[in-house]
């Protein structure tokens, strides 16, 4: 029946059936306050007690039938925030239905200003390619005719405005609307596909990477986003490593932490906090920007996480990258 769709109209009909089951048993109290049973059957008090009791229970199945969807409500909220649904699903009372259909339709819309904003960022570092590539050739052609110093300028320049794109471009994919509601992935999957390019990168070097990390640890956010976290913890736990690598995971607190341990030589504690920001290298005659840590940094806050440094049990330096299950 449509009018039962109502909140209001299941505790009214609720209400009407639990009163209608309570007036026989108050009947049947007063007659027995005043002595008058007699004039009624033991088979009338049997039909009167169980018309009361199917009353009063289906006024408290209607009260129920009203609750419940809001439980139901709150349950497809926790799995919007989680990343397991991407929208609310179901139907609800008349007087919530209109607000869970606003909503939807705000989540639709959210989605579709997402994938414009990664679209619009994927063709952003597609047009910047063809020219850094350019200069990387110019540099090549210079080197090949002894011009040493112009092809090395011209490098290092290239490098660092790639860096900088790659910086860039991964802040505005993380600060698009919805990015961490309606996302989650599992950081086995992001890890393994990481873990196999690095060793075959640094395979001369006889590097070992120790992966234990759960598969059923998952993390709220986009897996390109956890892979550009973890893909620049490793990349630096492997430059510095001597000869291992590990990296684990743990689930805290409705947390996922993953630690990343190598066998290098460490940071002083003075340096660590320096380390996480904008442009800091521990050694600057080493290549790179000394963006990699600022950006695990920067997206890490976004997701509402951190990363931390510390001393290593191994010997080096471990890198703790704190982020919502």
């Amino acid at each position: 029946m449509k009018w039962l769709d109502s909140f209001r109209s299941r505790i009214v009909l609720g209400t009407f059936l639990w009163t209608l089951g309570l007036i026989p048993i108050l009947h049947l109290l007063f007659l027995l306050i005043h002595h008058q049973m007699r004039f009624i059957s033991v088979a009338g008090i049997r039909i009167l007690l169980v018309f009361s009791f199917l009353c009063i229970a289906a006024g408290i199945w209607q009260f129920r039938a009203a609750i419940l969807p809001f439980g139901r409500l709150r349950r497809q909220l926790s799995a919007l925030r989680d990343g397991s649904n991407v929208r609310i699903e179901g139907n609800y009372p008349s007087e919530v239905q209109p607000l869970v259909n606003d909503l939807n339709s705000l989540l639709g819309h959210r989605e579709q200003l997402v994938r414009r904003a990664l679209a619009k960022a994927g063709d952003l570092a597609h047009g910047l390619k063809t020219p850094l590539a350019v200069l990387a050739q110019e540099a090549e052609r210079a080197e090949a005719e002894g011009e040493h110093e112009t092809a090395s300028t011209i490098n290092l320049q290239v490098d660092r405005m790639r860096r900088q794109v790659d910086y860039h471009l991964t802040q505005a994919r993380a600060t698009t609307p919805s990015n961490v509601s309606g996302a989650r992935c599992a950081v086995l999957l992001s890890v393994e596909g990481l873990t196999r390019t690095l060793e075959k990168i640094h395979a001369a070097r006889g590097l070992t990477i120790e992966v234990d990390v759960s598969a059923e640890h998952f993390i709220r956010g986009q897996r390109e986003d956890l892979e550009e976290m973890l893909g620049n913890l490793l990349d630096n736990a492997c430059k510095w490593a001597k000869f291992k690598v590990k990296i684990q995971s743990a689930e805290v607190n409705d947390a996922v932490l993953v630690t990343v341990d190598d066998d290098g030589p460490g940071l002083p504690p003075t340096m660590r906090d320096q380390m996480l920001q904008r442009g800091v290298r521990a050694d600057e005659s080493a290549p790179g920007s000394g963006l990699g840590l600022a950006i695990v940094r920067d997206l890490a806050e976004l997701y509402g996480g951190s990363v931390t440094l510390d001393a290593s049990p191994v010997g080096g330096l471990r890198a703790t990258l704190r982020l919502p299950s």
